[in-house]
């Protein structure tokens, strides 16, 4: 369903939607093209869990990620060119390419660490909720991570703490930890968490907890509101986890694209290899999302098709500026980290 929003607002939505699939699919072909080396993760197939969550903040609040950032930075609305360029490790990116894929981030819209270290952001983003509690300034901290993170330590310590003391933080897990062909695929028996569902974790420690359709737009942008207006009234953290199919780009090590995103596949899939088809067909949220605006009247197919090419040319010229970019200058190595 489609978030209870203006007409105008879910086009946004739909465009940022677009952005992060055409970024990503780029940052393949640059990669394929040996412009740049290292490992690097896609945000495809989970972009009605970020877009539609991160609409319902505040400019002010603080938001933590994953290796698997861009999604969140671009769904927040980081300039496509800066984090292209940073990706690449080039001076005009956002951290002046010393960030790179795993760790970029963007203070100014509120992103203080992207991790590399599962479940490293866990603990620091109820630190910030303690801050901001202590300072009484009305921020939340939103901390995104994958249901790996739910693995490791760290991540009863934070619940513990939260917990106890009531913070202003909304933890948002991306489950994308299963492979397949359709939806169902997503409430899978877990074959790495003994505690299943993965909520049964957070419910221990009492922070209120619940699963839904990281697919469905609308249901996220409810449930993610609701749980940010209980955060900001003191009722303390809440955890959501989103539900969502793992890209079938990404069955290797290496990201692939088994057939270029267009709007026209939101109606046959019949160019997509067959063991990608039925992905494309019920679990790629943005196809999903399109169907779901032109079923519900709020635009034609030629309206969403000319927004998708405003944002393949604006992507299209965030490459050439990446690629354009010169490479840090080797005195500048030591400037700009701490520790």
């Amino acid at each position: 369903m489609l978030p209870k929003l203006p007409r105008e607002n879910l086009l946004e939505l739909c465009r940022r939607m677009f952005v992060i699939r055409h970024f990503e699919e780029s940052l393949v072909a640059l990669h394929d093209k040996g412009v740049f080396g290292g490992h690097y993760h896609l945000y495809v197939g989970q972009e009605a869990t970020g877009v539609p969550a991160l609409a319902c903040l505040r400019a002010d609040d603080y938001l933590f990620t994953t290796h698997r950032n861009h999604g969140h930075l671009l769904a927040r609305g980081a300039e496509p060119k800066r984090l292209l360029a940073e990706i690449l490790g080039r001076v005009d990116g956002l951290n002046k390419g010393k960030g790179g894929s795993f760790h970029s981030v963007a203070p100014s819209l509120g992103f203080l660490h992207s991790s590399g270290v599962v479940a490293g952001i866990i603990p620091l983003s109820t630190g910030t909720a303690y801050a901001a509690k202590a300072q009484k300034n009305g921020r939340i901290t939103v901390c995104l991570f994958g249901d790996g993170s739910l693995e490791e330590g760290a991540a009863p310590e934070a619940f513990n703490l939260a917990s106890l003391l009531k913070l202003p933080v909304l933890f948002l897990c991306e489950n994308n930890g299963k492979y397949g062909s359709g939806r169902a695929v997503a409430a899978a028996q877990s074959s790495s968490m003994a505690a299943y569902p993965l909520t049964d974790l957070p419910k221990a420690y009492k922070i209120p907890a619940q699963q839904i359709d990281g697919i469905d737009a609308g249901l996220v942008h409810g449930t993610i509101s609701e749980a940010v207006e209980k955060i900001r009234r003191g009722d303390g953290p809440q955890f959501v986890e989103a539900q969502t199919v793992r890209y079938p780009g990404s069955a290797t090590n290496w990201p692939t694209v088994p057939a270029p995103t267009d709007t026209a596949l939101a109606w046959d899939v019949s160019s997509v290899p067959d063991n990608a088809r039925e992905w494309y067909h019920s679990a790629d949220p943005l196809l999903v999302y399109i169907r779901e605006l032109v079923q519900a009247n709020q635009a034609t197919r030629d309206a969403i098709a000319a927004i998708e090419r405003l944002v393949k040319s604006d992507i299209a010229a965030a490459v050439e500026f990446a690629v354009n970019s010169p490479y840090p200058k080797p005195e500048e190595a030591e400037k700009g980290y701490f520790a």
